[in-house]
């Protein structure tokens, strides 16, 4: 999503609980609003929806667009700045408002990570629509206290309805901005973020995987009768036998957690290598081949973000998602789909996320009539896609069938669930059933 970017100017300075943005240069709205997100027209609701007196909103509007606000600066619960009116000294105008408890972030946190698309909106400086639910993050009627130093005792002045309007400006280019009037700032946020995905993806790891056979160290490093070597006290022939070789796992694992260290190297250098190690070692062990030589730059690139083995919002994340997506003309969001659709299904699942196709007669029309026998809702047939309005299946060149979701109406498909030849099974566990 495109957002509007001349409400950022210089790069604002913080301390991670105070923000401070340099003045907003004037800007006509053609639509009328101030707002370009449905968070930022939220903020102006609330105020809008709570004022006395609309020609007193009328004339903060007119003041916002003709640059009577001075720089901005937000804390938890507080936007305050200097407001220019009739008289040469600015008046000093805030709004208030009430932060978020810990339960409410803790619902906000469990709302964040719940789906992959959830993080790469954030990531990409966008909101889900999910997060409305977190009660108490947007302002409702009422929730924005104006305060001013003018004379006028307007609910709001014309002072205060245009640092309101102006702060919409903020919440367009950065939701962030929004968090930290909520409570938390944005490094303190990405860091509950990172840790509960990591826990979340260490938990996930640990459940799937199978028991490693093992020979205890003990047993391994005892002193025996001599060996072939004649050597008192070398290993010798009375050692356990060695496991087996394990067989070869369905894909690569995830590797481990790495903790940021200032003695270390970068943790997202060490986690891509060893997430490319991992790859390339599954696939010489299943086909003797190089994975990577046939690829073009951007499924490389696909490739290389999908190593990462998690989706934590760190600030080395955000970094590469922004450096790979840009450097091949594309969004963070982009990226971010493309890697759900490579961890769904490799390159094949790449290619059914970004190519349509007409399957020939067959496979694809006996797929309708088995989910209406199965008492799902009638699909919707285009080329090789079937949708209701929020659920999706794609027919892949490979004969499997890729499960899709979006919020209702809104045409914004995301992989989930793993690809299957039956459509029925797909669908099954899209739904989690």
């Amino acid at each position: 999503m495109n957002h509007p970017r001349s409400a950022r100017g210089a790069l604002p300075r913080h301390d991670d609980r105070r923000r401070s943005f340099p003045q907003v240069a004037p800007r006509e709205a053609p639509d009328g609003r101030f707002a370009a997100t449905w968070w930022g027209n939220a903020w102006v609701e609330a105020l809008e929806d709570t004022a006395l007196d609309p020609a007193r909103l009328s004339r903060g509007k007119a003041y916002a667009g003709r640059g009577h606000v001075d720089a901005i600066t937000v804390t938890p619960g507080r936007v305050v700045a200097y407001v220019h009116g009739s008289r040469p000294r600015p008046y000093r105008t805030e709004i208030r408002m009430r932060t978020l408890g810990d339960d409410g972030w803790e619902r906000f946190l469990d709302e964040a990570t719940a789906r992959p698309d959830h993080i790469a909106a954030l990531l990409d400086k966008d909101v889900p629509h999910a997060l409305e639910a977190v009660t108490g993050l947007l302002p409702a009627p009422g929730d924005l206290v104006p305060d001013c130093s003018c004379p006028d005792d307007g609910y709001p002045c014309k002072h205060a309805a245009a640092l309101c309007y102006q702060a919409a400006r903020l919440l367009d280019e950065d939701p962030f901005v929004l968090f930290l009037m909520r409570g938390r700032g944005e490094q303190e946020l990405l860091a509950d973020l990172t840790r509960r995905n990591a826990a979340r993806s260490a938990a996930e790891t640990t459940a799937a995987a199978p028991p490693m056979p093992t020979v205890p160290a003990r047993a391994a490093l005892a002193a025996t009768a001599p060996g072939a070597s004649g050597v008192p006290g070398a290993p010798g022939a009375g050692l356990p036998p060695l496991p087996r070789p394990l067989s070869l796992p369905d894909r690569p694992g995830r590797p481990a957690v790495f903790p940021p260290d200032p003695e270390a190297p970068d943790p997202l250098a060490l986690d891509l290598l060893a997430s490319e190690a991992a790859v390339r070692a599954h696939t010489f062990l299943a086909t003797g081949h190089d994975p990577v030589a046939a690829l073009t730059p951007w499924q490389d690139a696909v490739r290389l973000a999908a190593a990462h083995p998690g989706s934590g919002l760190t600030a080395s994340t955000r970094a590469l998602y922004r450096d790979l997506a840009y450097a091949l003309d594309r969004t963070p969001t982009d990226l971010a789909r493309a890697v759900a659709a490579w961890r769904q299904g490799g390159a094949a699942g790449l290619a059914v996320l970004e190519e349509p196709w007409d399957p020939p007669a067959g496979l694809f029309d006996r797929a309708r009539p088995a989910l209406l026998a199965a008492d799902f809702p009638a699909f919707r047939p285009w080329r090789n896609r079937l949708s209701t309005e929020s659920l999706q299946l794609r027919l892949g060149r490979d004969g499997l069938w890729y499960g899709y979701e979006s919020d209702g109406g809104r045409e914004d498909w995301w992989p989930r669930g793993e690809p299957d030849q039956d459509p029925v099974g797909a669908l099954t566990d899209l739904l989690g059933g």
